[in-house]
């Protein structure tokens, strides 16, 4: 997968391309145990488990500061799972996706100076088309 940046296309290094391949399989595995219907949290704490049997670094409600005009706000921004301090997954289970959250993740992507994150939608009967990939 490849990203504009700065008028060129710089290549996802293939580590966090592994890594992501992973996250989509953890979504994959608990959506396929648990199904659609439940609370984000119940999601949240079973892909972090699956990560975590992956022997990656997954945590859970990672609060964020932001600079700007050079002070640092605390506001209670908080990335939903970060994986291996590189990959953000915001989750969700909803009816349908709301395009505010895709800005969001963006927005987050960016804010952090992170390069590959997933909105994951598990209330859906196919979770392929409830994961959403984002690169910046």
């Amino acid at each position: 997968m490849y990203s504009l940046q700065a008028d060129r296309i710089t290549p996802i290094p293939d580590r966090l391309e592994e890594v992501g391949r992973e996250v989509v399989d953890a979504a994959y595995k608990v959506h396929k145990n648990l199904g659609p219907g439940l609370l984000e949290k119940i999601y949240e704490a079973c892909l972090v488990h699956e990560l975590g049997k992956k022997g990656l670094k997954a945590e859970r409600q990672v609060p964020v500061s932001i600079t700007y005009d050079n002070i640092k706000f605390d506001e209670g921004l908080r990335l939903g799972v970060l994986v291996e301090d590189e990959i953000i997954c915001e989750l969700k289970a909803v009816d349908k996706v709301n395009p505010v959250w895709e800005a969001q993740i963006i927005s987050h992507l960016k804010l952090t100076k992170k390069r590959l994150g997933y909105l994951i939608n598990f209330n859906v009967k196919n979770i392929g088309r409830g994961i959403n990939r984002f690169v910046v």
